[in-house]
């Protein structure tokens, strides 16, 4: 077996964050444990161990720590980039819900330890000003960028994901841009842009009930409507998988994604805020080697 580095976040909030932990450092045996102490730390971290010759790196974590450890790997040639392992330590673990991973330490440590490899596309996100940043399961521009700037981490604290709702909420009740899309040949407006590179959002949400992995492409949503009674009409159709059909909803796939704004739009990747618009998003096909069952 190559050798394998766990990253992860020492500081994860909550008891059974912890607990996790503690058990991943029973599991984990003769593995290198490398614990991160500020944000962005884990993307040096993974590279560090990737040109140290790890062969598999562990995201043990949230999807904001995944996100940072596939921004590592990345940095890597493809033909000398390790593999991806993922034990779930977060709130929404939308990237290890993609993969179909156990929710269970000692059952995702095993699936890291299997080395059954399958290759997936990585999303490419790319700033006006020529930053490139990869996320592994979605993007976002307007809405849900907004409700994530706005997030009151106390109410977090209380009630966990359902802060997210709240701030959601604040947010369009104060009004939200208009965005223009142009994907390949194709150019729509909206107020909600969600750009998929697997299916689900904020969780186990279908946003994106067609997307794949590895089908080299991205899957767009965007919601024409900006209001609250436009939000409570589109919810129940997310959660069931049928927003598609709605007729002021466009959905398709597209290789290139240009988001654009007259006003100054936040962006998100994986579920943390990156940037602002004009921003594009792209793909690279099997860029990653990852771990599943």
């Amino acid at each position: 077996m190559s050798r394998i580095c766990v990253i992860f976040n020492p500081a994860a909030r909550g008891d059974r964050a912890q607990a996790r932990l503690r058990r991943l450092r029973e599991l984990a045996g003769d593995a290198d444990l490398l614990p991160t102490d500020a944000a962005g730390h884990a993307i040096t971290l993974a590279e560090q161990a990737a040109r140290g010759g790890c062969g598999t790196v562990v995201a043990a974590g949230g999807d904001g720590t995944i996100n940072e450890v596939v921004n590592g790997l990345m940095r890597i040639p493809a033909a000398s980039r390790p593999r991806l392992g993922v034990v779930p330590i977060g709130t929404a673990n939308v990237y290890a819900r993609e993969l179909g991973l156990p929710f269970s330490v000692d059952a995702a440590w095993r699936v890291a330890a299997a080395g059954r490899e399958r290759c997936v596309d990585v999303g490419v996100a790319r700033a006006a000003g020529g930053e490139q940043r990869y996320f592994a399961q979605l993007a976002g521009a307007g809405f849900d960028a907004l409700a994530i700037a706005a997030l009151d981490m106390r109410l977090k604290k209380r009630i966990n994901w359902l802060a997210y709702v709240v701030s959601g909420f604040r947010t369009v009740a104060r009004g939200l841009p208009r965005l223009t899309v142009t994907a390949d040949d194709r150019r729509c407006e909206g107020c909600f842009v969600f750009i998929g590179n697997g299916r689900f959002y904020g969780g186990s949400f279908p946003l994106f009930p067609d997307a794949q992995l590895d089908d080299g492409a991205l899957t767009v949503c965007v919601f024409e409507g900006g209001r609250v009674l436009d939000v409570l009409r589109y919810l129940p159709r997310v959660l069931t998988g049928s927003h598609p059909k709605l007729a002021d909803v466009r959905y398709f796939k597209a290789k290139r994604v240009r988001v654009e704004s007259a006003e100054t739009v936040p962006t998100e990747l994986d579920g943390e805020l990156w940037g602002n618009c004009p921003a594009e998003f792209s793909v690279e096909a099997g860029a990653l080697r990852v771990l599943v069952p």
